[in-house]
C-alpha cells in the first residue's frame, strides 16, 4: 500500500489590500469580514480543514493583529496529534526587511519547512471565496511529476490583466506564464476567454526550497512574477484544472465557482452572489462547511417596529445577534449584533457587525463597515456627487463607509 504524502500548508496573507480600502485601512485584506460572519481567510482554511490537511502556517505581514487573533481564537486544532493553524510574522530572519514578495516570504521562513519536512506544500492565497477539496490537486501533482501544480480557471479576457495567465499543451504542461499581461493570450478556440492561475500551488519541496533561495541569478521575489515563469521555462510546472474538482455535497451549479475579492466591486458582488434565490455559491454545504468562531450571541430577532410596524426582509442574511426591528430588507446582509431601525430600509447592502441604522434611514448599495451608527432618517446610496463627499465610492458606484464612523456627529 502506498504511503500517504506529508503535506505542509502555506497560506499567503501578507498583502496590503490597497484596493479594498477602506475595508483595510486597519486590517489586513484576509481579515476583512465576508457574508457577515466569516473572515476571508476561513475559506481558504476550511477547505485544508475539510481535507484532513492539518498542518498549516499562515504568513502575515501588515495590519495583522485582527487577522491573528481570529486565527488564534478560530482555529484550534489538537495539539494531541500536533495539527496546527498557526499565524507567522514576518521574522526578519534573512536581514532587517520586510517580505519582498511572496516568494521571498517562503525564502525567509524555510525554518518552517526544514522543522515540519513534508513531502508535499501546497502553498495558497487567502483571500479568494470558493470551495476545493486540494487532496485532488496533490493527487495529480504526485502522478505528474512535476515540480509545481498550479490551479487555474477560465476568466474573461478584459479580467485577465489582473492574473497570471498560463498557456499549457494537451498534455497540461504550462509553456508559458505571462503574469498580469496586458495583452493576455486566449484559451485555443475562445477568443474571450483566458486561463487564469488562481494563485494556488503545489509543490515538491525541494523544488520550491531550491527556487526560492537566492543563486548566482537574479532573486527570486514573488511566486507569480519570477517563481512560476522560472520553472515553465525548465519544464516542470503544469496546471490543475480547477473545474474538476470534485468538493463533495457541491452542487453543479458551484462547479469551478471562485472568486477573487480583490476590488470593492468584486467584494460586493461576491457577497451578493449569496443571497440570490438558487445562489451560484451556496453556504449551507454541511458536507463541506466554511469554518469560523461562533460568539455566544442570541438568534437574529426579527420584529414589528415599536409602533407596530410589520418588517420586511427577503433574499437577506441576517446573522446571529441581530435585530430588524419594522424594518424593510431586500437583497441584504446583515452582520452580528447589527441593529437596523423602525421604518428604515436596506436593499442591496453589506452591513458589518456592530452597525447601528436609524429609524427611517436609507442605504441603497452600500458596505457599511463594524461599528458604525447611521443616524434617523439619513438617505445613502441615492446621490453619487453627495455620497462621493462624504464616502468612498467604488469604480461602480457602490458606497462604502469606513469602520466606526458616527454619522450622526
Amino acid at each position: 500500500m502506498a504511503t500517504e504524502p506529508t503535506v505542509l500548508v502555506i497560506v499567503l496573507a501578507g498583502g496590503e489590500g490597497k484596493r479594498l480600502q477602506p475595508l483595510t485601512n486597519d486590517r489586513a485584506k484576509p481579515a476583512v469580514p465576508f457574508a457577515g460572519t466569516y473572515r476571508m481567510i476561513d475559506f481558504a482554511l476550511s477547505n485544508f480543514a475539510n481535507a484532513g490537511y492539518l498542518k498549516i502556517v499562515v504568513l502575515t505581514q501588515y495590519k495583522s493583529s485582527s487577522l491573528d487573533r481570529h486565527i488564534s481564537q478560530t482555529w484550534q486544532l489538537s495539539p494531541l496529534l500536533d495539527d496546527y493553524v498557526t499565524p507567522v510574522p514576518a521574522q526578519m530572519r534573512r536581514g532587517p526587511h520586510w517580505f519582498q514578495g511572496s516568494a521571498d516570504a517562503i525564502y525567509q521562513n524555510l525554518n518552517l519547512i526544514q522543522d515540519e519536512d513534508p513531502d508535499i506544500i501546497c502553498v495558497f492565497g487567502a483571500d479568494h471565496i470558493y470551495r476545493m477539496d486540494p487532496r485532488q490537486m496533490v493527487e495529480e501533482h504526485l502522478q505528474s511529476g512535476a515540480g509545481v501544480t498550479v490551479a487555474a480557471i477560465p476568466v474573461p479576457k478584459h479580467e485577465a490583466t489582473q492574473f497570471g495567465v498560463i498557456e499549457s499543451d494537451a498534455e497540461g504542461k504550462i509553456v508559458a506564464f505571462h503574469e498580469k499581461s496586458e495583452t493576455p493570450p486566449t484559451m485555443p478556440g475562445n477568443d474571450e476567454m483566458c486561463l487564469a492561475s488562481m494563485g494556488n500551488y503545489v509543490f515538491d519541496r525541494q523544488t520550491l526550497i531550491d527556487i526560492v533561495t537566492p543563486g548566482s541569478d537574479d532573486t527570486m521575489n514573488d511566486l507569480g512574477g519570477d517563481v512560476i515563469p522560472a520553472l515553465t521555462s525548465s519544464g516542470v510546472a503544469r496546471v490543475y484544472d480547477f473545474s474538476t474538482n470534485d468538493v463533495p455535497g457541491l452542487e453543479e451549479r458551484e462547479r469551478g465557482y471562485w472568486r477573487d475579492v480583490g476590488t470593492l466591486d468584486a467584494f460586493f458582488d461576491a457577497n451578493m452572489d449569496l443571497i440570490a434565490p438558487v445562489p451560484v455559491f451556496s453556504l449551507y454545504n454541511d458536507r463541506w462547511p466554511v469554518i469560523t468562531t461562533r460568539k455566544a450571541l442570541p438568534p437574529a430577532k426579527v420584529s414589528r417596529g415599536p409602533g407596530g410596524q410589520p418588517p420586511f426582509v427577503d433574499g437577506s442574511l441576517l446573522c446571529q445577534g441581530s435585530i430588524i426591528s419594522g424594518s424593510h430588507l431586500e437583497q441584504s446582509i446583515i452582520g452580528p449584533s447589527a441593529r437596523v431601525g423602525d421604518g428604515a430600509k436596506v436593499t442591496e447592502s453589506i452591513i458589518f457587525p456592530g452597525v447601528t441604522i436609524g429609524s427611517g434611514a436609507e442605504l441603497h448599495r452600500c458596505i457599511v463597515d463594524k461599528n458604525v451608527v447611521v443616524p434617523d432618517g439619513m438617505r445613502i446610496g441615492f446621490d453619487a456627487e453627495l455620497d462621493g463627499s462624504m464616502f468612498t465610492l467604488s469604480d461602480n458606484g457602490v458606497v462604502v463607509i469606513e469602520k466606526g464612523r458616527d454619522l450622526s456627529r
